[in-house]
């Protein structure tokens, strides 16, 4: 027989799930536009990214709203106070993921030369694909109760680094080897933005799969060097 108090844990990891696979989409629709290497795209696309984004700002805020109150209301023990405190902070990061969708969904289309975009999509796609990944396995983790899949899951930031580091390094060799251009210059701002965007992605992952260990062992590992 459930109690209330379980009934208001299992609200809210049921609306947990359903904000994640919502963010999961944004991230799968993303995807599917910078793989593209076009500027261009389906004005139905960004209409549903931004009706999403907003439907995750409700949620978020439905969300720590009602897990405030099972905590206020119902004194769950330290285990499911640990499993929702997990979820608020996932769902912090999740919803600023989102921000970071949008962000680079508007950097695409203030890109001035989609010539250098479509000559560095792949580069890109790459990064984005990997930052995704990481988002998804840290959610994984959480779900599962898989520390050992966390750590993975935030060792593998310091790939995501690296690749955006070459993908500059292509892009600052690309550049002086054309006519930079005001066009250009102003092309290679939005990818910069578009980047850096998306490796905060990849933070964020990083901070799902710290809150999912946090879950799992009451152990808080954020700031530390090494898990």
């Amino acid at each position: 027989m459930t109690t209330k108090k379980d009934d208001s844990i299992n609200k809210i990891l049921s609306d947990f799930e359903v904000f994640a696979n919502l963010l999961l989409r944004q991230l799968d629709l993303l995807e599917k536009l910078v793989a593209t290497g076009e500027t261009n795209f389906p004005e139905e696309i960004s209409t549903e990214l931004i009706a999403n984004e907003k439907q995750l700002d409700k949620m978020e805020v439905k969300i720590s709203d009602n897990i405030v109150n099972t905590i206020v209301l119902y004194h769950p023990v330290a285990s499911d106070i640990r499993k929702i405190m997990a979820c608020y902070r996932i769902i912090i990061s999740l919803e600023r993921v989102g921000d970071m969708v949008i962000n680079i969904h508007n950097f695409i289309r203030k890109i001035k030369t989609p010539k250098v975009y479509t000559e560095l999509s792949d580069v890109i796609s790459n990064i984005l694909m990997n930052s995704s990944n990481m988002v998804n396995k840290a959610l994984l983790a959480f779900t599962n109760d898989d520390k050992e899949y966390a750590i993975r899951n935030i060792k593998n930031d310091a790939v995501v680094d690296e690749i955006n580091k070459k993908m500059l390094k292509k892009a600052i060799k690309k550049g002086s080897s054309s006519d930079e251009n005001k066009q250009i210059l102003m092309s290679f701002i939005s990818l910069n933005g578009m980047v850096t965007n998306i490796e905060r992605i990849a933070d964020h992952a990083t901070n799902i799969a710290e809150a999912a260990i946090y879950s799992i062992e009451g152990k808080d590992i954020r700031h530390k060097k090494e898990v």
